[in-house]
């Protein structure tokens, strides 16, 4: 039987700073390719080929594209915690209460602790992080002391829910 969701999350990369430089790197390409295809002026001081001018927005767009459809998506279900970055991990990784001794809300910082946002792994053993944005996060301890920190930008809500079904392990 499905266990019923009891609180769901997901979150995307919605930094417009992130969005204004990947669009502001496809916007020079789709220059370079204007002026040295159609307007038969070489790009740069040292222009790459016309093939490597496609290669290079291909990629850029692909990157671009990519970054559209990531997502962090945390359910907890009164059997666990489920966590996927998706499109890097398809199926959901569980996390079932009898497997955790800490489960609790913390800031944190993505740069200092873990390098950033992504899937991230921290520095000095603080073990491995699931976040696109903010610093707030559900921070997990497995019974083997694994640690690993999801983000979360609803650190309420996660903390009521988990208080209310008696598994807020700080």
């Amino acid at each position: 039987m499905e266990e019923k969701i009891l609180f769901y999350e997901e979150q995307k990369f919605k930094q417009w700073w992130l969005w204004l430089l990947l669009i502001g790197l496809n916007g020079i390409f789709l220059f370079g390719i204007y002026q040295q295809i159609v307007e038969k002026v070489p790009f740069g001081d040292n222009p790459t080929s016309d093939s490597g001018l496609y290669i290079g927005f291909g990629l850029m767009l692909l990157l671009t594209l990519m970054f559209g459809f990531i997502k962090l998506q945390t359910q907890i279900k009164s059997d666990g915690v489920y966590v996927r970055f998706y499109p890097f991990r398809i199926q959901y990784r569980k996390y079932t209460w009898d497997n955790l001794n800490k489960l609790y809300v913390r800031k944190y910082s993505p740069i200092t602790e873990y390098g950033g946002w992504g899937i991230r792994y921290g520095l000095f053993g603080a073990g491995e992080a699931l976040n696109v944005s903010g610093n707030q996060g559900l921070q997990l301890v497995t019974t083997n002391n694994a640690a690993l920190l999801i983000g979360t930008n609803k650190p309420e809500a996660l903390k009521e829910v988990l208080t209310q079904i008696g598994q807020y392990k700080p």
